[in-house]
């Protein structure tokens, strides 16, 4: 077990604990909930020069060794990287929320959950086997799905998780088919086993690799919010705002990209790869840019500049260069330090002046001087000012698309349209509420004020790291970039991650990207009334067609509903009868027929006797006239089942049948006093109908039984005889077959009796509550009388 291994399973106990914790002692759950993190992120900078030398953390747990399941881990460069951003911003986002939600009730529960998010993120950047990120995935989706959906007395915050949910849990599936037809071709799941040049090589031209390539990019491009499945992640903006800092701008949002980068070494290289990566990261990058220049929320206009940054990642990616590898993973990190300080420097100005409507925003660096200071920092940041992370992200940016052969004057333009528009987010949501004037032409109301200390360190710490990283990119930054980058190219390459480049046309389109955004800053209202104007893509785009998806499938399925479930047993088994029948004759008819079968002449007379006897009586519990008569029959039927498996050698099955047989007699004998007269109520049709449905069931089960008895293989019941004792250590087959060998099957059905028990109760715990109807009785006695 490595250290990597305890870190996952301290923080996922520390999700149990916390909220337990909370409850005795809210002091103690607070610290624990933020020094968690705090500790993780100690570990993964413990570790750092090791992997940046080149070594990463390697381990193996064993998880499920029949199915050659293991809890692998690797903590390489990209997954260092991303493991850093996650405990780290974790820590201070957790902090933010202390006193955010600060005499909130709700408060343990929310740290726990936004720990188990954190565990399962973690667990899926440093994960090596393709069904562990596949889980840790899948706990990503849950985990966000009840913090976005926090505050659920709000049908926007229930609609906004949902729709989150339903879409990531779509692209999900379809990820876990290409997971396997992934690990089906390379003949592992091990990621580092198939990153090998000769591996990924083949990988490439495989026939399937196309259907592959194409269903994991599902599941990446919709957790990562692209075109035309952006649209959940404003509507995500329902979260708390510590929600939204850490989810939709620093990890979340960012585990399609991660996957991308991931999976590069393995499938990139393609045709493929860079059509559908750079046409949907150049789409997402303009609409998204576009959109944020319409909104008026400040959480808003920073989800939409985020879709736009997460299409400048995929768009890099999809370049397939050394150079546009790097530039996304500058990017990347400076993107999460700028953005997630804008989140919760966007909550600190709601917590302080009681809006985040921009036209109402301004004016605030008196009231709230060192919120200013971080929000400052950070938009200088996004802007791509010199001395901060961001110039070197977008240097690198406009030189990666520079150099793309045959398409860089469009690629590049893109880019730059797009940075203009980040200049102009900057100023609105990092410097004009402090600096600037309400659309009115005032400041914001006197009464905002600056937020607790919890509250500004968070985004202040940010920030900083985003300038120090500028000013002395070679102290964590660049080796820890040029570390990311070389594991997404698959082998070393020389990133120069300097402060200052000496200029050249991708400078000189930076100054050309500041000047006009400042110019659009300056007519940012005139912008936003021509995107809202314009906005087709609210009657028109894809999230009409998804709410349409899903409405028709919620009328569809009540249509089926007031069609199939009617409340009558009957209908119910003759829709399972013709149902079942239908399909499994067409899936003989698919595998080309039954085997032939060789009639049998060894039949005894006592054989003979038992089959005559079940068919007696199920002829006469047919024609029966009487409730009496019917179950008689029924109880033949049942007693000849059982001597049919006594005298086949299972005497267990054989008492358990006529245990039940007589069970079945003695329930129906002490209810009949409570049943209607035995009268006919079907149609003659009905009943030809149900004999014809009848006999093709029961010719499909007869004939289904007799193909069981042609064995082209060796019996399994051998298996059984001789593994009973030696591996389960029982000497009664039947009873370790149930438990040991179909344990799980037992399990199912032990927990369906169980829960029927449960109900049992519940309902007979539903007594009427005879004193309130004395009372109502009585008032409605009074009432007549006084009229």
């Amino acid at each position: 077990m490595t250290g990597t291994h305890l870190a996952l399973a301290v923080v996922f106990a520390a999700a149990v604990l916390v909220p337990l914790l909370w409850r005795l002692n809210a002091r103690a759950g607070r610290a624990v909930g933020v020094f968690v993190p705090a500790a993780l992120t100690a570990y993964f900078v413990a570790i750092a020069p090791a992997v940046l030398r080149g070594e990463p953390e390697r381990g193996v747990v064993p998880w499920v060794p029949a199915l050659g399941v293991d809890l692998a881990v690797n903590v390489d460069g990209l997954g260092l990287l991303f493991a850093l951003l996650v405990c780290g911003i974790g820590a201070l986002v957790l902090l933010f929320s202390d006193a955010y939600l600060h005499g909130d009730p709700r408060q343990g529960r929310f740290t726990g959950i936004m720990l188990a998010f954190l565990a399962s993120m973690l667990g899926l950047v440093v994960a090596d086997d393709l069904l562990l990120v596949y889980v840790f995935w899948g706990l990503t989706g849950l985990t966000s799905f009840l913090l976005i959906g926090f505050d659920h007395e709000r049908r926007s915050a229930r609609d906004g998780a949902n729709q989150a949910f339903l879409l990531t849990a779509a692209g999900e599936l379809a990820m876990l088919a290409g997971f396997v037809l992934l690990a089906g071709i390379a003949g592992t799941g091990r990621l580092s086993e198939m990153a090998g040049a000769a591996e990924a090589a083949s990988l490439r031209t495989h026939a399937l690799y196309v259907p592959t390539l194409v269903l994991i990019l599902a599941g990446a491009l919709t957790k990562s919010a692209q075109v035309p499945f952006h649209f959940w992640l404003p509507n995500a903006m329902e979260a708390p705002t510590p929600v939204s800092a850490y989810l939709h701008s620093a990890t979340m949002v960012k585990a399609g990209v991660y996957l991308i980068a991931r999976l590069a070494p393995i499938l990139a290289a393609t045709g493929a790869w860079v059509g559908i990566l750079t046409v949907v990261g150049a789409a997402t990058l303009v609409l998204g840019a576009w959109m944020s220049l319409g909104q008026t929320d400040l959480k808003r206009i920073l989800a939409y500049s985020t879709v736009a940054a997460l299409g400048l990642m995929v768009l890099l990616l999809g370049l397939d260069t050394p150079e546009a590898s790097v530039a996304a993973i500058a990017v990347l990190l400076a993107h999460a330090a700028y953005k997630g300080a804008l989140f919760l420097v966007a909550g600190s100005i709601d917590h302080g002046a009681g809006t985040r409507d921009v036209t109402r925003l301004g004016g605030l660096r008196g009231a709230m001087p060192l919120t200013a200071t971080a929000g400052l920092i950070a938009a200088a940041s996004m802007i791509g000012l010199p001395g901060l992370l961001g110039f070197i992200g977008k240097e690198l940016a406009y030189k990666a698309t520079l150099d793309v052969v045959g398409a860089a004057v469009v690629v590049t333009a893109v880019v730059v349209a797009a940075g203009i528009a980040f200049v102009a987010v900057a100023g609105i949501t990092g410097v004009l509420p402090f600096f600037g004037r309400t659309d009115a032409g005032t400041g914001t109301g006197a009464d905002a004020h600056e937020t607790p200390a919890r509250m500004w360190v968070a985004p202040t710490v940010l920030a900083a790291m985003g300038l120090v990283a500028g000013i002395a990119p070679s102290l964590f930054a660049g080796p820890l970039i040029a570390a990311a980058a070389s594991d997404v190219v698959g082998g070393p390459i020389d990133a120069k991650i300097l402060p200052w480049y000496p200029p050249d046309l991708a400078l000189a389109l930076s100054v050309v990207t500041v000047l006009a955004g400042l110019g659009l800053l300056v007519a940012r209202r005139q912008a936003r009334s021509t995107v809202t104007r314009l906005d087709v893509g609210e009657r028109l785009g894809p999230e009409r067609a998804w709410e349409g998806l899903v409405t028709g499938t919620v009328r569809f399925a009540g249509v089926v509903s007031a069609t199939s479930q009617t409340g009558r047993l009957r209908q119910y088994m003759l829709i399972v009868f013709v149902t079942t029948t239908v399909l499994a004759w067409g899936v003989v008819a698919l595998l080309g027929g039954l085997p032939a079968l060789e009639p049998s002449t060894d039949v005894r007379f006592w054989e003979v006797g038992a089959a005559g006897a079940i068919l007696v009586g199920a002829f006469v519990a047919l024609r029966a006239d009487s409730r009496l008569s019917a179950v008689a029959a029924l109880g033949v039927v049942g007693y000849g089942i059982a001597l049919v498996y006594l005298l086949f050698g299972a005497p267990d099955l054989a008492m358990i049948q006529v245990l039940i047989e007589t069970l079945i007699i003695i329930l129906f004998v002490l209810v009949f006093h409570h049943l209607p007269r035995f009268v006919t109520v079907s149609s003659s049709a009905s009943r030809m109908r149900d004999a014809v449905v009848a006999l093709a069931a029961g010719t499909l089960m007869g004939t289904l039984v007799l193909a069981t008895s042609v064995r082209p293989h060796e019996a399994i019941s051998s298996f059984f005889l001789e593994a009973s004792y030696l591996e389960a250590r029982g000497r009664n087959v039947v009873n370790v077959i149930l438990i040991d060998f179909r344990g799980l099957d037992t399990l199912g059905e032990v927990t369906v009796l169980a829960v029927a028990g449960i109900g049992v109760f519940a309902l007979l715990k539903l007594r009427p509550d005879r004193r309130a109807d004395r009372v109502q009785a009585g008032a409605g006695a009074a009432a007549e009388e006084r009229s």
